[in-house]
């Protein structure tokens, strides 16, 4: 490396921590600024990196300025795509990215991690999260688990690179048995559901960090406080998105796997703007979520079906009951609604939606969730005492 790229690899790292400092909620403390100072996030990406919804490849060797830019803007850089599989012609999928800094920082800042503190992390990724940790708290303090072995192996090569050696485990973090009498333990993944094993490791008081997503909606983070029982508790923060912990994946589709030609659905109307539950209002959004935990939607414009112009479907994750909600591109006062199976799934969603309505319209940072040891998921509204119906 010459003097010059050196020199404008720091200047963009300083360039960063400058706008952290002035967009995060307060600036990072000394502990964290070292630590960030003293792990370059740089240092951490791959060589390639795939920039944009179109995910195009730029490389570190030919687009060297690109890529600088890209590992020293605050916003998620794509690091695998495809689970490190070559894609096709017109598939490529994100895997794995870098988050961005900004959403790191604050994290790490709501983990509230003391000196002595013993960390644990699941989805190593690249290594540079857990290479911060180690650099706060002593490598020794600090295990990190990433269920890709290809993925684990390079973040051990950075770390070490950085001078660090936090623990890292190749694993499925959903299924593991972690340490017991943990103070601090961070998912840098969203999680549909917490695993048992998780809390029980915990020290009561010990916190839980947790990037959150229902089928519905990937969004949020849940904060939750372990008590002496094995159960923990704790509220939604709002502002983040993570790719779903690959043991909590599904691979569903609609015409392949739920909708069949024998099916015959009840048809009725609607005054319930589909958009309403799908559109930019995520605080509706989160709250059907929560009330509708395995159920599932997706667009379909141009249905090639007579009086619609664009379709809504849903569907449960056991792909049992589905429903399709009609707009005709005129009229947003009445849709055709058509439902499958065992549950009204739409009638649902207009019973969940007519609750949050009829609650003040909450945004997410007015739910918690409650968790026990034996793995029984309870949402509640402003206090553990108010519970949210779940339906189905």
């Amino acid at each position: 490396m010459d003097d010059t790229t050196e020199a404008g690899e720091w200047a963009a790292a300083r360039g960063l921590l400058g706008r952290l400092n002035e967009t995060l909620p307060r600036p990072l403390t000394p502990e964290w600024a070292a630590a960030y100072e003293g792990v370059p996030r740089h240092g951490f990406l791959p060589d390639t990196v795939w920039l944009g919804d179109a995910l195009i490849p730029c490389d570190r060797r030919k687009d060297p300025g690109p890529w600088l830019r890209a590992a020293y803007d605050d916003a998620p850089v794509v690091t695998q795509i495809n689970d490190g599989a070559a894609p096709g012609d017109d598939e490529r999928w994100p895997s794995c990215s870098a988050s961005a800094p900004g959403i790191v920082f604050r994290m790490l800042d709501m983990l509230d991690v003391r000196d002595g503190d013993r960390v644990w992390e699941i989805g190593t990724g690249t290594g540079w999260n857990a290479g911060l940790l180690a650099h706060r708290l002593g490598s020794k303090r600090v295990t990190t688990v990433e269920v890709d072995p290809a993925l684990a192996e390079r973040a051990r090569e950075n770390l070490r690179a950085a001078g660090l050696a936090p623990r890292v485990v190749t694993a499925d973090g959903a299924a593991l048995d972690v340490d017991h009498d943990l103070d601090r333990f961070l998912a840098t993944c969203s999680v549909r559901n917490v695993p048992s094993g998780w809390l029980t490791r915990m020290k009561p008081g010990g916190v839980m960090l947790l990037p959150w997503e229902t089928p519905w909606l990937c969004y949020g983070l849940l904060r939750l406080v372990a008590a002496s029982d094995g159960s923990a508790s704790g509220n939604f923060h709002p502002h983040s998105a993570f790719m779903l912990l690959r043991g909590q994946r599904t691979d569903l589709r609609i015409f392949r796997d739920v909708v069949r030609e024998d099916h015959v659905p009840d048809e009725r109307s609607s005054s319930v703007p589909p958009w309403s539950v799908t559109g930019d209002d995520w605080a509706a959004q989160f709250a059907i979520g929560l009330q509708l935990p395995d159920v599932w939607w997706a667009w379909h414009e141009d249905p090639e079906v007579e009086g619609a112009s664009a379709r809504l479907w849903l569907a449960t994750l056991d792909a049992t009951s589905w429903a399709a909600v009609d707009y005709d591109g005129e009229t947003d006062e009445r849709f055709t609604v058509w439902e499958h199976g065992r549950r009204r799934l739409w009638s649902e969603v207009e019973a969940a939606h007519c609750w949050w309505r009829s609650h003040a319209c909450p945004r997410p940072e007015h739910f918690g969730l409650t968790v026990t040891a034996d793995g029984r998921h309870t949402p509640w509204l402003h206090a553990p005492d108010r519970a949210v119906p779940q339906r189905g």
